[in-house]
């Protein structure tokens, strides 16, 4: 039987995916105590990147920017959903997320890029959703994608 958030996914539409595989040597998440860190996730879907590039730099929009951080969350769900062993209900909020977006230096909208995460953790967890960040830009990002997001859940 789905549980809470399962259900509040359906209803958003979300189907997570499989919880990414970590890209190097490092893990894709740590519990310690009762906080659940999760390693930078990255807007892969199906496991391919749709854009790669800068935000500002002529081919990559803010639009563009705003729906791979949408991308990264799920894929930060999807990796929580690992750590609570398929039942996203032991959530008791989100502590924190760390946005990064790969943009030119003249583009300064970063925290409205990461909004889109920050947004779709609230329209999922509800009050439980609202959160601590950062959000900065960098000159690139791996594989040249155009977002990467940490997350830190409390369970």
């Amino acid at each position: 039987m789905a549980g809470k958030i399962d259900a509040r996914l359906a209803e958003l539409g979300i189907t997570l995916p499989d919880a990414p595989a970590p890209a190097a040597n490092y893990l894709p998440y740590v519990i310690t105590g009762n906080l659940v860190i999760i390693s930078g996730q990255i807007p892969m879907e199906n496991g391919q990147l749709a854009i790669t590039g800068t935000v500002g730099d002529g081919t990559v929009t803010e639009d563009h920017a705003e729906a791979e951080a949408r991308k990264c969350a799920i894929n930060l769900l999807a990796q929580l959903k690992a750590a609570c062993g398929g039942d996203l209900d032991k959530v008791k909020r989100v502590v924190k997320l760390g946005g990064f977006v790969a943009s030119q230096p003249s583009f300064t909208a970063q925290p409205k890029v990461i909004n889109a995460a920050s947004n779709l953790m609230a329209d999922v967890f509800g009050e439980a959703g609202q959160h601590a960040r950062f959000a900065v830009g960098a000159s690139a990002l791996p594989l040249g994608c155009v977002v990467e997001i940490e997350g830190m859940f409390e369970i």
